[in-house]
């Protein structure tokens, strides 16, 4: 198969600074792989990236997790079209095949590297924030030798193919949330994630699965997937009405991923003393909460959520077989060329998944 030398791809050079430029498409070295890509999802994180995040950009443009200019994009799957020497033995894969990385590329020799703990590398590169380490917002994608490579099945259409990476993240959390059978369970902010979450909470075995969010095409579809009881956290005092369908005592879980520090001071005062909390988003800003609560009031369980570790074979199998179904929550695919339409549209809160599709 005969190759392009350049591609279509958009770039970070700033925040609200995102260009569709013509790059060289890149080369497989021993290990590597080369995917063509099939559509790449935009993700909250690209928002806050997009918008000028601190955690992105640090401050006053110094300090950042972002070092661009960079290929956006870590939400994507595609087919093999080049390898480079030893590429097929190492990952396990031949050409043609349809495959996903994890969005993390593990040093694999840090501490937490060596202990398994990969999702947690001291180095941390992850596809899309580094010029080192291109993203999916292109037509080719270097896949390179330590990256955690996993074959996707052809009947996945390619949006559930991109929803893999977000879906392995909500997978994660709802674990780290440790639901035993008939725990009430409240996920707060029912997007992308919060709704794989919410699924994924029935399946573990939640006894009363509450969802929470500010806009209410998000609720109606929360209860399509199966929610107890879906509220708006801007019309509803959610706290007691939490309380209320507890008994007094509150939810045994209570997982944070609506992106807003106020979700934060809200789930600590619906969760139920020995409670566990996984605190799952990204903000863009610090928030300031009552530690109180947590110790001598509660004795709360406090865990966070990182990626999607060890999560995407039971993903991309779940998907498959339509016991996650993240079908609904597609919204529009639009041609890298129009990106700037795609990342407005998304910006609106009016849609879930966006996709950006080569050319």
């Amino acid at each position: 198969m005969s190759l392009p030398k350049t591609m279509i791809a958009v770039r970070t050079h700033g925040p609200r600074d995102y260009r569709v430029e013509e790059v060289p498409v890149p080369t497989p070295g021993p290990g590597e792989l080369l995917i063509e890509v099939d559509a790449c999802g935009i993700c909250a994180s690209d928002m806050k990236c997009f918008t000028g995040g601190e955690l992105f950009w640090g401050k006053e443009m110094s300090g950042g997790y972002l070092e661009g200019p960079c290929i956006a994009g870590h939400e994507y799957a595609g087919h093999i079209v080049a390898m480079g020497e030893g590429a097929a033995e190492k990952h396990g894969v031949r050409l043609g095949d349809r495959v996903i990385a994890e969005q993390i590329v593990p040093c694999e020799e840090c501490r937490f590297c060596k202990d398994g703990k990969y999702w947690m590398c001291h180095v941390h590169h992850i596809f899309g924030f580094k010029h080192y380490l291109n993203g999916g917002m292109a037509k080719y994608c270097l896949y390179p030798a330590k990256a955690r490579v996993h074959k996707v099945p052809e009947a996945l259409s390619d949006g559930e193919a991109a929803y893999i990476e977000p879906a392995a993240c909500a997978w994660h959390a709802v674990d780290r949330g440790e639901i035993k059978p008939g725990d009430t369970v409240v996920i707060c902010g029912v997007g992308n994630i919060g709704l794989c979450m919410l699924q994924i909470a029935r399946m573990q075995g939640a006894g009363k699965v509450i969802a929470l969010d500010a806009k209410d095409y998000r609720l109606d579809l929360a209860r399509e997937f199966g929610a107890d009881l879906a509220l708006n956290v801007v019309t509803e005092d959610v706290v007691a009405r939490v309380r209320e369908e507890t008994g007094g005592y509150g939810c045994d879980v209570y997982i944070e991923a609506s992106g807003n520090p106020a979700g934060i001071g809200q789930g600590l005062q619906m969760i139920r003393k020995l409670g566990t909390f996984v605190e799952f988003s990204v903000f863009n800003e610090p928030a300031t909460i009552n530690w109180t609560i947590i110790g001598d009031t509660k004795e709360l369980n406090i865990h966070g959520s990182h990626l999607g570790p060890y999560c995407y074979p039971k993903t991309i199998a779940a998907i498959a077989d339509g016991t996650l179904d993240v079908k609904p929550l597609l919204a529009d695919a639009y041609p890298v060329t129009d990106f700037a339409k795609a990342m407005e549209a998304s910006l609106s809160g009016g849609v879930l998944k966006n996709l950006v599709v080569p050319v």
